[in-house]
Parts: structure tokens; sequence; C-alpha cells
């Protein structure tokens, strides 16, 4: 139950099956869409980004706004969304079509992270915002303060890519060599070159992940053990 996972109660429960909703659970019975998460999705990406500003303005007060952005920009991403949902056990109440739920998606990391977006907008919508905000600043509060000790882990992308193109205005290309596994559950393998040669290689359940190991392994062997937020 959602009240277990957040520890906050609901005042209007049918808010709360509708951020549950998936638009495949809609479709097949024969719902009006307007009757899934989207919209408290669009409501919860709003409050995200309000209550994480909040935390890392007070945790973090002698960060400029650039680096409070680029330790936001982690923690609001589909993927690190999509990793705390499954932490907290929320991608297990998710309402999903017949054929989706074969097919495995529920884990899939765009429908955890917008159900997770959802949830956010329905508590707010429900006047739970102040409960909401403290429960969000201890949920996230250890994450984000891994994110700023291991910064290069989570954003090794953009890292090498600043650093290729401080060299010389050239930037990493990125190709999937390898797929393996089903289709819910697939491994990808990618390559990362730059002018022309092959860097290194990283895997992942998904591209996103892939290219970020991939670059954080590129980032480890050219030397850019550390970067600036």
């Amino acid at each position: 139950m959602i009240e277990e996972i957040f520890g906050i109660s609901i005042e209007n429960k049918e808010l709360f099956a509708k951020a549950l909703r998936h638009t495949s659970y809609t479709k097949e019975h024969e719902m009006d869409v307007l009757e899934s998460y989207e919209r408290l999705e669009f409501l919860g990406d709003a409050v995200l980004k309000l209550v994480i500003s909040e935390i890392l303005y007070k945790k973090y007060p002698e960060y400029q706004e650039g680096e409070l952005t680029k330790i936001r920009s982690v923690v609001v991403s589909d993927n690190f969304l999509s990793k705390i949902a499954c932490d907290i056990g929320l991608e297990q109440l998710v309402f999903l079509g017949t054929n989706e739920e074969k097919n495995g998606l529920r884990k899939l990391e765009s429908i955890c992270a917008c159900v997770f977006e959802a949830v956010l907008g329905a508590y707010y919508t429900d006047g739970k915002f102040q409960e909401l905000s403290v429960f969000m600043e201890e949920l996230f509060t250890p994450y984000i303060e891994d994110i700023d000790k291991n910064f290069l882990k989570y954003n090794a992308k953009s890292v090498l890519q600043e650093y290729t193109q401080g060299l010389s205005k050239e930037i990493p290309v990125y190709e999937i060599i390898d797929e393996t596994g089903p289709a819910h559950d697939k491994t990808f393998t990618v390559e990362v070159s730059y002018k022309g040669e092959a860097v290194a290689q990283g895997s992942g359940h998904s591209k996103k992940e892939a290219e970020q190991e991939c670059a954080l392994k590129a980032c480890e062997k050219l030397g850019v053990l550390q970067c600036k937020k």
C-alpha cells in the first residue's frame, strides 16, 4: 500500500488509484485515458523539482546555482527515480495491461519514474505537501549525499564530453554493439569512441545505464578522476 511506503495517510483513495494506472490498463478496461497517471505525473514532476531544489538549497549553502543544478539533474532523471521507486517497492503497485505485465514492463525505467512522480502529484493534490516534503527529505538525502561525493559515477557522460571538448572540440560517440536477453530484461553493451578510436565498453539494463558505465570506464582510462560540479 502507498500509505505503508510513504507513511502518509490518504484521503482520496481514487486519486491514488489513478496515480498507479498505466495507460495500457485504462485502455484494456475501456477507461478514459484521463484515468491513467499521466496528468498527475505532470503535476508531480513540478512537485519533485521544487522539493529537491529546496533540499539542495538548504543542505549546500556554499554551492553556486550551477553546482546545485547539476546535482538536481541527476536526482530527477528517469534513471534515478526508477531506482528509488524500485528501492521502496512502488513498482509492485502499478496497474498494467495484461500484455505489458507478461512482457515484464513493471520495472521499465520510464514507467517506474512516471508512477513515482504521479504519486507525488496525488499527495500534493490530497493536501499532504508538508508531510510529503518531510518524507522526501528523509528518502532522498542519502542518495543526494552519494551523488555529491561520487558525482563522476552518476554524470560520467557529461564529464567525458567536457573533457574531450576541452582537448579538441570533438565529442565522444556511443554505439550499441550488443543486445542480449529477453525483451523485458535486455542487457545492452555500448562502446564509446573518441576521434575515431574505441576507448571503452560498458553494459547495463538500459541504453542510458550502459552509456554511463561506458563513459565512466572511459574517464578512468583517460585519467579523468575528478570533475567540478
